[in-house]
């Protein structure tokens, strides 16, 4: 007897170191998935079925178990923000976030697992997407980078679902994305029980895309005035030689010239240029109000300026009548300038004929200071901005959202990122990566066509909210509920 347990001893052993091994590989083939969708450039149709294995792996395995594995996929999945974070953020502070929202993951994989096992109903499909949908509205609410990253971000070239955004905004786009996988996951590891839930979400997404592809098909086209977008990576700091200064600002009114000559009636240009004194700023503000009243164009121009006060970030608007510019003052600031002084004031001005409002950068992403904007009537949103190249695609991206939701047209102009114009509908009408001097531009018609009316933009993010109640409510009869394995 005591011969067989020592034979049995290592077999046991070995078994287990297996089966731990298998359960490592699976973990970890559950996150690439997650690599390619929760980076600074996901892959958007990839995004629908990303979580799966994660959720499904966490349905088939005791909590301990579905915990760790969890944890270990998403920590890889978020391992693709690794490089763009530590453009802004020491290591540790990588290492932080990272943590932080690996535990996120784990809150809602273990949430939507509870509920799911110990009530085995066909609500429980909602789970998931209610718990992510809640997560990031207070993401977008409380945070200073806001829910930035989003997946519903994910989906910004995908036309037809992207309408979702003006019926219920990112919150309901999130919401529509992290269903998909939701039924899959209770599909294959609860079987036929599931099958009608399935359907109803099949249904349901079928008729998100059907509706958005019509709503697409009847948007007008272009038809407005001509407008251009300028914009070179060097940036004029304190150790920029004078001349290579002078040589910078040059070019750029080389290309509102040039722009200009083209038929251009406005040219936007990107965010703060360069961080100047009063005197200094002075010169370039007479030197563009000269400049928009010679070649008769409106110009938009981001620049910082540091007096006594502080520091502040601005947009300075020029009429091509030679007027004084309207200036506005970024709201909300990114991580390398978060010692500036911040702006509450909108800008919303008469421009080539339509109502235009001024916003720098990293106001965008913040749906309330867009719903603000669709409000006071906005036709379209001039744009100054600064990324850090591997973010090019998702801040373009989150602005253009800002336009479906609240219906209007968007330019942007961004340093180390991307030239854009888009429509209230998500269309990308013109797009061309920026480029160090000297520089790059685009030249494209805007939409003629008024402000478009939303829900979205009547109600900004209420069914965000709405997730938020009903998530509150899932935790607590999680929590009420007897352990699930």
């Amino acid at each position: 007897m005591s011969m067989l347990h020592t034979l049995s001893a290592p077999a046991a052993g070995s078994t287990a170191l297996r089966r731990r091994l298998l359960q490592i590989a699976a973990a970890l083939a559950a996150g690439l998935p997650l690599y390619w969708v929760l980076g600074p450039q996901p892959l958007g149709p990839l995004a629908w079925c990303a979580p799966l294995p994660v959720l499904w792996l966490a349905l088939r395995s005791s909590r301990r178990d579905a915990a760790w594995m969890t944890f270990l996929a998403a920590v890889l999945g978020l391992s693709s923000n690794f490089s763009y974070f530590r453009l802004l953020m020491p290591l540790p502070a990588v290492l932080a976030v990272t943590g932080v929202k690996a535990l996120l993951w784990l809150l809602v994989v273990l949430a939507t697992r509870r509920l799911v096992l110990r009530y085995r109903a066909s609500w429980t499909v909602l789970a998931y997407p209610v718990l992510w949908v809640a997560i990031d509205t207070l993401m977008a609410a409380l945070l200073p980078d806001g829910n930035w990253g989003s997946l519903a971000y994910s989906q910004a070239d995908n036309l037809a679902v992207l309408q979702v955004a003006a019926l219920a905004g990112v919150p309901g786009l999130l919401f529509l994305l992290c269903l998909a996988p939701s039924a899959l996951a209770l599909l294959l590891a609860g079987g036929r029980a599931y099958a009608p839930a399935a359907g109803a979400v099949v249904l349901l997404l079928a008729a998100a895309f059907a509706g958005g592809a019509w709503r697409v098909q009847g948007a007008p086209g272009t038809g407005g005035p001509l407008a251009g977008l300028a914009a070179i990576d060097d940036f004029i700091g304190p150790a920029t030689p004078p001349a290579r200064a002078q040589a910078i600002w040059d070019q750029y009114a080389h290309h509102v010239e040039q722009l200009a000559g083209q038929g251009a009636r406005l040219v936007l240009l990107p965010e703060k240029i360069a961080v100047l004194a009063p005197a200094q700023a002075d010169v370039v503000r007479q030197r563009f109000q000269a400049l928009a009243r010679g070649t008769g164009t409106w110009i938009v121009l981001g620049i910082g300026v540091q007096d006594a006060a502080g520091r502040r970030n601005l947009a300075w608007l020029f009429a091509p009548d030679g007027a004084a510019p309207v200036s506005y003052q970024k709201h909300h600031l990114a991580p390398p300038e978060r010692d500036f002084l911040a702006g509450r004031a909108y800008a919303v001005q008469p421009v080539a004929g339509q109502a235009m409002g001024l916003a720098i950068c990293k106001d965008m992403h913040f749906a309330p200071l867009g719903q603000a904007y669709g409000a006071a009537g906005a036709q379209v949103m001039l744009v100054p901005a600064w990324d850090f190249q591997l973010d090019g695609w998702m801040g373009a991206r989150m602005t253009v959202v800002r336009g479906v939701e609240n219906g209007y047209a968007v330019l942007r102009s961004a340093r180390e990122g991307v030239l854009t114009v888009s429509d209230a509908y998500g269309r990308v009408l013109a797009e061309r990566a920026s480029s160090a001097m000297p520089g790059s531009t685009l030249l494209a018609p805007l939409p003629a066509h008024p402000p478009v009316a939303t829900w979205a933009g009547r109600l900004g993010p209420l069914f965000g909210w709405l997730c938020v109640a009903l998530g509150a409510i899932f935790l607590c009869m999680g929590w009420r509920a007897a352990p699930a394995g």
